[in-house]
């Protein structure tokens, strides 16, 4: 999928007070009684009630194809919620498209009309996200409910839905502005989709009788039927799908093997690690954790101050579609763990990117002019602009993340693993070095020089630079660089930055009196001893920039500094996913060397239930929360957060399979 600018709607509220759609000409909502009419065609005729109480697996998916104002989606949660207290219910998740995203002032007023929604719409509201093509991960109830929110043409986006051949849906809203006034939505290829992403028995209700509508349907293979529709409506459709279609948008040499995760552990320490634990607690999954250290973030999530912004290109790739929705959910999950009362300090001041010459100024110029990500989340500013916002003069043009900031990433680690604990209480072995891994009939057994732990269902290995120590782990092509980041004394008129300033390296407001300035970049290295050449060396990377910036001539000296190792991988994308065996996947998946994408033998999976979850580079703040939420997602049969492109660049089997298709091996 390639990402592109998408509108918001349009609209204008009638002398009813319904929000209508410019584009299509028609009301978001009946002028009667909107919300009746949602609860009546969608929640009662697809029986969400009674199949939630009765429902036997762990989440219940429903899926929409025009989320409009939420309304559907608020009246759900709503139902949900009084459902709760008296009942066992699955997790639920709604999955919901919108060619047009409506933008937030407009989406708050139409929603004021309902007060009796006030509590979910708040909540929505305080989530939604900007108009940036793609799937946006939204998160309630502590995990309980999820809004995948698609922005872009259903058309476009239910195929880059990246899923395995079981079906994802269990009842379908088929909703959006009405087939006379919305022709280019209602088409086969629609019906036809939803059949492919639905499980056997999937139900479906739409306001509409129109006659093409059913016949589509049909012709998909859901079966149909005529009911009575909502007040002045004499009908409107219902149905249900018989038999799922074998249907996947993930090829086999990149699928992901669902688990029970009855017994799961983590090794490592860091951000990553208490990502997943997060995730796992939030489904009620408990997990055990061993870090080598005394105590969480000691490794590469130990610096004062960590930037969290996405490293974006001109062009959509799929590395920029990754940062690009990662950092968006990072924001939402970090702001989440803080309402939630666990608190680290951090600041969402903005990230400023300095076209500091020649070079870099037509790279930035090139994505301006290239117009693929929305103001909204990167825009261009010129000196004077930059200078205002910065709060110090500066001599350069730029451009602007607003959302980005700093957070503290010892303490974010720590915020997130107590609310993971407040969740699902879990073990914890700090002082803990696990040397070796073995797997037995009963599972993994983890092995220190003393003690033995296990076994497990399933294992995390989350142990950054260390993730290639095991020997099941040791062919991963792990590169470690080592940067060092120096903390020097604020000046008056540093003191006033107000922004993260990125040149060839970075520069934090100060916190504390301190800035954070950096940082040095040496390969093949696992060092963490701090030099005073690289203080020198950071000290003089900002001069080279800023040497004539009254800002720069404040400062003091440098009082301190941290080193440590990130790993990454030679195309700079993270990896997560079962750790591959080359000579099984060779043996298995050869025909790739004939340009055949059938005729696969089974593969061994020596390694199932063993996950590497590493590479994050300098971008671990920005990337882990969803990286790691994509694949518990994976591992528990759920709907994925992430394209099925992205699905696959971070795929661990990317590098063998490649060279199976380009015969290198």
């Amino acid at each position: 999928m390639l990402l592109y600018m998408i509108k918001n709607a349009q609209i204008h509220f009638n002398d009813m007070g319904t929000p209508v759609a410019d584009d299509f000409d028609d009301v978001y909502f009946s002028n009667d009684d909107g919300l009746a009419e949602s609860h009546y065609v969608f929640f009662g005729q697809n029986r969400i009630a009674s199949r939630l109480i009765n429902y036997k697996q762990k989440q219940f998916v429903i899926a929409e194809t025009g989320f409009g104002t939420g309304l559907n989606f608020l009246n759900t949660w709503q139902q949900y919620v009084l459902l709760k207290p008296k009942h066992s219910l699955p997790r639920l998740h709604f999955i919901s498209f919108e060619k047009y995203p409506i933008n937030h002032a407009d989406l708050v007023t139409a929603l004021d009309a309902w007060p009796t929604l006030a509590e979910y719409t708040q909540q929505l509201c305080d989530q939604y996200p900007i108009a940036l093509a793609g799937c946006h991960r939204l998160e309630f109830e502590n995990g309980q409910i999820t809004l995948d929110l698609w922005f872009g043409d259903v058309h476009d986006s239910i195929p880059n839905i990246s899923c395995q051949a079981s079906g994802i849906v269990d009842a379908w809203y088929l909703d959006g502005f009405a087939p006379s006034k919305n022709p280019d939505m209602w088409q086969q290829s629609l019906f036809d989709a939803m059949a492919n992403l639905s499980r056997s028995g999937a139900s479906f209700a739409t306001f509409t009788a129109a006659g093409f509508v059913r016949r589509g349907l049909q012709q998909a293979g859901f079966d149909c039927q005529k009911v009575k529709g909502y007040g002045r409506k004499r009908e409107m459709v219902i149905g249900t799908l018989k038999q799922a279609n074998n249907y996947a948008s993930t090829p086999a040499y990149y699928t992901t093997t669902p688990s029970a995760m009855d017994n799961v552990a983590i090794i490592g320490g860091g951000i990553a690690s208490a990502c997943i634990s997060y995730h796992l607690s939030k489904r009620n999954i408990e997990s055990t954790l061993f870090c080598q250290d005394d105590g969480l973030a000691k490794g590469a999530s130990h610096n004062r101050q960590g930037a969290v912004y996405p490293n974006l290109q001109a062009d959509c790739n799929p590395p920029s579609e990754f940062y690009a929705h990662t950092f968006l959910y990072a924001a939402r999950f970090y702001q989440n763990i803080s309402a939630q009362g666990f608190s680290f300090e951090h600041d969402w001041c903005g990230v400023l990117l300095q076209a500091f010459n020649e070079a870099k100024y037509a790279q930035q110029q090139n994505l301006v002019e290239k117009n693929q990500w929305p103001n909204a989340l990167i825009r261009p500013l010129d000196a004077q602009q930059a200078s205002t916002i910065a709060g110090v003069k500066l001599p350069y043009s730029g451009l602007f993340i607003e959302q980005a900031g700093w957070v503290d990433p010892a303490q974010l680690t720590q915020a997130i693993f107590s609310a993971a604990e407040h969740l699902r209480q879990g073990q914890v072995h700090f002082n803990t070095d696990i040397e070796r891994l073995e797997k037995t009939p009963d599972g993994w057994m983890l092995h220190t020089l003393k003690n033995t732990f296990g076994p497990f269902s399933d294992v995390f290995v989350c142990a950054g630079e260390h993730s290639d120590r095991f020997e099941q782990t040791q062919s991963l092509p792990l590169q470690g660089v080592r940067g060092q980041v120096s903390h020097i004394h604020a000046g008056g008129v540093s003191s006033q930055l107000k922004t993260i300033l990125c040149h060839k390296g970075y520069f934090t407001p100060a916190h504390e009196e301190i800035h954070c300035m950096g940082a040095t970049f040496e390969k093949d290295t696992k060092s963490r001893a701090v030099t005073e050449q690289d203080n020198q060396t950071n000290r003089s990377q900002l001069d080279k920039f800023y040497a004539n910036s009254d800002f720069a001539k404040s400062l003091g000296n440098i009082a301190g500094a941290k080193a440590a190792v990130r790993c990454c991988f030679a195309d700079h994308i993270a990896m997560l996913g079962q750790v591959p065996e080359q000579d099984d996947l060779i043996a298995t998946y050869s025909n790739l060397r004939k340009g055949k994408h059938y005729g696969f033998t089974p593969l061994q999976q020596p390694h199932q239930g063993l996950y590497v979850v590493t590479g994050f580079g300098a971008r671990g703040l920005c990337t882990a929360p969803l990286a790691t939420e994509h694949l518990i997602s994976s591992l528990c049969n759920e709907p994925r957060p992430l394209s099925e492109r992205v699905h696959q660049a971070i795929h661990p089997n990317r590098f063998i399979v490649r060279d199976l298709i380009r015969n290198k091996i």
